[in-house]
């Protein structure tokens, strides 16, 4: 079983590694020309948009596909992804992960199938139409079906983490929010769970936990650590880059690839969050408003007045835990890298 999981962590880097320079970019535009970035620009902030909800799921899915059954793959798979990305309003990076492969296998499948019934001359004719066709299939399955089975995945999330803040359970939340933040669900628990539910709060005490249990930055800060101190590879070397995107910036995306690239990594991040949320239960802590986007300048802006120790001290402790127990797993099961990367 160890093994089958280690395949399925090392297939996954396969599709999200190649792609972390497209993550970069787009994190790096985000944190730049944002309306709360460092330079808000009203014309280059049209380019956040269309790239998390349509170039890094293509990229992924074409990675995916090409993996499977070559650049012909590739091209199905990108295509099968845009049904899972047209079939919902979140970015569908779990979608593409799993339409990308599909989509390679099924073409291989099918080149397999028609292989010796080809007749001389239409190789070329045959194989594109049943490219097409394929594509046809798939994109028509996965916005009908797959597309609504991963938003339902979100909307249950939403839930169980609400359900978790209404018992008073609230450090468990962080085993359900660090696992749907990587898969890109955290604007849909922020916004639509967490933030509502801390306006409220902060309506009647000043302040409100909610707004730190997604945003906190510091579980992300000691996750690139862990990679930049015992990582190895792209991974490694792109670390410092992010943080400064992640930690600085507020661009929390920019550290998902790294824990889709080894997922057994999103155990630093559940035991950092819940640490984390651990001491903000216990000293009371809250912030005035949700920080847009997370970075720590974000949240210096929303503390209130006596709380800058609990708040700050929670980030570190969450940046903390999740180094330590990411360099221990990094340690035990490093990351395994092709030979050619």
């Amino acid at each position: 079983m160890r093994e089958k999981i280690q395949q399925l962590g090392g297939f996954m880097a396969g599709m999200v590694i190649p792609n972390i320079g497209a993550f970069i970019a787009w994190g790096l535009i985000t944190a730049l020309f944002i309306p709360t970035g460092w330079l808000p620009n009203a014309t280059f902030v049209k380019l956040v948009g269309p790239m998390i909800t349509y170039l890094l799921p293509l990229l992924i899915g074409y990675t995916g596909g090409r993996m499977v059954n070559g650049v012909r793959g590739g091209v199905v798979g990108a295509a099968a992804t845009m049904g899972v990305i047209i079939g919902s309003d979140i970015p569908m990076f779990l979608g593409a992960m799993i339409m990308g492969p599909l989509g390679g296998w099924c073409i291989m499948k099918v080149d397999e199938a028609l292989e010796e019934r080809i007749p001389v001359g239409f190789e070329m004719l045959i194989n594109n139409y049943s490219a097409g066709i394929l594509i046809v299939v798939l994109v028509l399955i996965a916005q009908v079906a797959i597309s609504p089975v991963v938003t339902s995945f979100s909307n249950a999330a939403g839930f169980v983490v609400d359900k978790l803040i209404r018992a008073r359970l609230l450090p468990l939340a962080a085993i359900i929010i660090e696992p749907a933040k990587i898969l890109f669900l955290n604007n849909a628990l922020n916004h639509g769970v967490l933030a509502p539910l801390g306006v409220v709060a902060a309506k009647e005490t000043g302040r409100a936990i909610h707004f730190l249990l997604e945003t906190n930055p510091g579980p992300g800060l000691g996750l690139l650590c862990a990679f930049f101190f015992t990582g190895k590879g792209m991974l490694k070397q792109s670390a410092p880059g992010s943080m400064i995107i992640h930690f600085l910036g507020g661009i929390h995306e920019i550290y998902f690839p790294y824990v889709l690239a080894h997922p057994i990594m999103v155990v630093a991040m559940i035991c950092g969050g819940f640490c984390a949320d651990l001491w903000f239960v216990i000293t009371g802590a809250g912030l005035v408003a949700t920080p847009s986007p997370g970075s720590i300048f974000a949240y210096l802006a929303v503390i209130p007045r006596g709380q800058h120790f609990q708040v700050l001290t929670g980030v570190a402790i969450g940046a903390v835990v999740s180094f330590l127990v990411g360099a221990l797993i990094l340690k035990l099961i490093p990351v395994k890298e092709e030979e050619s990367e």
